[in-house]
């Protein structure tokens, strides 16, 4: 099979989209860290919803974390095949490539199982709300 530059060069754009959505995510979730941590400080009576939180949250930021480096992965081998292909190199630039979809299909895994994860997150949150709601009911009753 013959690999031209530009068949590497498609994928610079949807890497590219990629980061930046990982990027976000990773933002949101250190502010999310930052709110449950001055949460966690402040209230004593509802540690055990916020210790579920925690340890979510904590899942999370590994699996992004290895997304992230999945991603980046999957640009250099990326580059670099499309370097080989420059060059002239005819050995290496499909293996390079193999490599560069393998890692991205890795990091969309990833990123598949954070988002299950992340609705138990939003879950933990509802049950939170609802068990509260149920409190305030029997208490006027």
């Amino acid at each position: 099979m013959e690999l031209s530059i530009t068949t590497p060069a498609l994928l610079f754009p949807a890497i590219s989209l990629l980061m930046l959505a990982y990027t976000n995510k990773f933002l949101a979730m250190a502010n999310l860290v930052r709110n449950l941590n001055s949460q966690y400080k402040q209230n004593s009576g509802t540690k055990s919803h916020l210790s579920a939180q925690i340890s979510n949250l904590s899942l999370r930021l590994v699996l992004i974390k290895y997304m992230q480096a999945l991603g980046v992965f999957s640009f250099f081998f990326c580059v670099l095949s499309m370097a080989f292909i420059f060059y002239g190199n005819k050995e290496f630039p499909l293996g390079l490539f193999a490599m560069s979809l393998l890692s991205l299909l890795a990091s969309l895994g990833l990123s598949l199982y954070e988002i299950f994860i992340s609705t138990k997150a939003l879950q933990i949150e509802l049950k939170d709300i609802e068990d509260e709601q149920v409190n305030q009911t029997t208490h006027f009753l």
